[in-house]
């Protein structure tokens, strides 16, 4: 899997508040989840119990969402079959990040056994990430676009 494909990923996690992904790419799968932050207190004897501190203001802060989750859409592969992200190879691609799309539009075509399926968006929104690469083979309900 591509690294930057999971540093998108993690970003994509960090404004989103969702808690967990996890993707998978033929033999390859990645799991991202965020977990609460622990806080620790170290006492000198060993007999002590461990004091629990609560969190700082800014500890809580960090576990709070950037932006609510519904303001975030992930369109999901609706077959297994090949992704391509635009007609032809020699066209240009349905959609880019940065562009917005109205529902109906076509975002992708998938390709499986032999017949072209367009992938239409369900929603109108900005693209803000295209998770899969041109060419590449997807699985059922993999995560393809993140639409604002």
């Amino acid at each position: 899997m591509d690294i930057r494909k999971v540093k998108k990923l993690i970003e994509l996690i960090e404004e989103s508040g969702i808690a967990e992904i996890e993707i998978k790419e033929g033999e390859e799968s990645v799991r991202i989840s965020r977990g609460p932050i622990a806080t620790y207190a170290v006492t000198a004897p060993p007999i002590a119990a461990p004091i629990a501190t609560p969190p700082s203001p800014i500890e809580s802060a960090a576990l709070e969402p950037a932006m609510p989750v519904e303001a975030v859409h992930v369109i999901a592969a609706p077959m297994v079959g090949t992704f391509y992200n635009a007609p032809s190879p020699e066209s240009e691609p349905f959609v880019r990040i940065g562009q917005l799309v109205s529902e109906g539009d076509t975002l992708c075509i998938i390709e499986a056994m032999k017949i072209m399926n367009p992938i239409e968006s369900d929603r109108t929104g900005t693209i803000t990430a295209v998770l899969v690469e041109n060419g590449y083979p997807v699985e059922y309900e993999q995560p393809l676009f993140v639409i604002d």
